[in-house]
């Protein structure tokens, strides 16, 4: 049975959404409701839905800043079998979201929820479930995992909260014993422990203090693809992606004997390779 979350902070909304799923996808079953977007990562951490219905607009944090988090949460590679999850926005008529959603990224509902319609959102994700199930090796990945979702995320987050600071010129970091001024343009990529980010240029390694899903906010996503849960690479210093004995995915990168290893969650990336 597939298992989905709804966040809304209308009760009514969250209600009225309830009903109309029972009708096109009885067999859905909700297993939790958030009224925020702080309840709602938690919830999906908690209960780790195949689906999450996100209202765009909450207070506190938005369904945009919820899902930037959960993408980020871990999955079946380093948890306990979850492989994440499909996301739809719930949305009141907002032409910017609503032309950025038709492009296909990621599906949405308009409010009030219209049965016709959310019986096609349904039947999209069924498809791609099912697409997944059955050939979990060479799956779709979830829009979530996805260059294009993240930066429609992003540019999201800047139309609903346009006070936000500007993405990141520079990296202030640690080599050896001095603080460096890195542009960001110059970074490879980073790689990231439990406390400690990496920052590898062509000419020197440094550290930060901050974690992956804090780089994601703060720098342009229309650089940096994230590769695994701790990797994000420049575009630009991709120089191309082979397979390993064992089937994995690894990025090479220009001036830099590293690969990187890209996780299962985000081999959709490479798709063909």
């Amino acid at each position: 049975m597939t298992r989905a979350l709804i966040a809304d902070d209308e009760r009514l909304m969250r209600e009225q959404l309830r009903a109309r799923l029972a009708e096109v996808w009885p067999e859905l079953e909700i297993v939790a409701e958030a009224k925020n977007g702080v309840e709602a990562v938690a919830l999906t951490t908690e209960h780790r839905p195949d689906l999450v219905f996100l209202d765009i607009r909450m207070p506190g944090m938005t369904g945009v800043d919820a899902a930037r988090q959960i993408a980020q949460l871990p999955t079946n590679e380093d948890a306990d079998g979850w492989p994440g999850c499909e996301v739809v926005f719930i949305t009141a008529y907002d032409q910017y979201a609503v032309e950025a959603f038709e492009q296909g990224v990621v599906d949405y509902v308009l409010k009030p929820a219209e049965r016709d319609r959310l019986a096609v959102t349904v039947e999209r994700i069924k498809k791609r479930m099912a697409q997944r199930n059955r050939d979990q090796d060479d799956a779709p990945p979830l829009a979530a995992h996805t260059p294009d979702m993240q930066q429609l995320l992003q540019r999201l987050a800047v139309q609903l909260n346009p006070n936000a600071p500007p993405k990141l010129k520079w990296i202030q970091a640690t080599v050896g014993q001095q603080i460096q001024m890195i542009p960001v343009e110059d970074v490879l990529f980073f790689i990231s422990d439990e406390k400690y980010t990496r920052v590898q240029t062509a000419t020197l390694e440094a550290l930060i203090r901050k974690p992956i899903k804090e780089l994601i906010d703060e720098l342009d996503m229309d650089m940096f693809w994230q590769i695994h849960r701790s990797t994000l690479v420049n575009t630009r210093a991709i120089a191309g992606v082979s397979r390993d004995l064992r089937g994995r995915q690894l990025v090479s990168v220009k001036g830099h004997p590293e690969k990187l290893e890209v996780s299962r969650s985000f081999t959709g990336l490479f798709k063909g390779m």
